[in-house]
């Protein structure tokens, strides 16, 4: 579909649409974590970090889909939180490596359970087949504006 065959209200409304349910979708995920006393993009990046062989600040920044100064402010506040610390890479002096601490690790069981909440939450009612739709549209929404 080319810009000159796209109706204006599909293409206003459905960025309009996707735009709400995203704002939502972090509203309730940060809501569920404020006891915890994170963000959304805090929490992923402990899970990242948790994951793997001692990740740096490159792996992650991609994961999380943020930029250099952001990932150095994320760093800096679970840092200062006492959740993880940044350490010399083992062979490269010049890198660093995400560790959590134990407060990090501890923490951790809690994390996954919250984000299961949401996805129930978001896609009750809808079949596997539809969620497995809806996950491919949405991959290729995402492709189609990164590529």
């Amino acid at each position: 579909m080319t810009d000159a065959d796209a109706p204006a209200g599909l293409v206003l409304g459905g960025g309009s649409l996707l735009n709400q349910v995203g704002r939502e979708l972090t509203t309730t995920t940060e809501r569920l974590l404020a006891p915890l006393g994170l963000t959304s993009q805090q929490a992923a990046l402990l899970l990242h970090a948790s994951r793997g062989d001692a990740p740096g600040p490159s792996a992650l920044r991609a994961a999380l889909g943020t930029d250099t100064a952001g990932m150095t402010r994320l760093l800096d506040r679970l840092e200062d939180k006492g959740l993880l610390r940044r350490v010399r890479h083992p062979s490269d002096r010049r890198a660093v490596v995400i560790e959590l601490t134990d407060a990090g690790r501890a923490l951790l069981p809690r994390i996954p359970p919250v984000f299961g909440q949401v996805s129930r939450q978001v896609f009750a009612g809808f079949s596997a087949s539809e969620v497995g739709v809806m996950t491919a549209m949405l991959q290729r929404m995402l492709t189609n504006l990164t590529a």
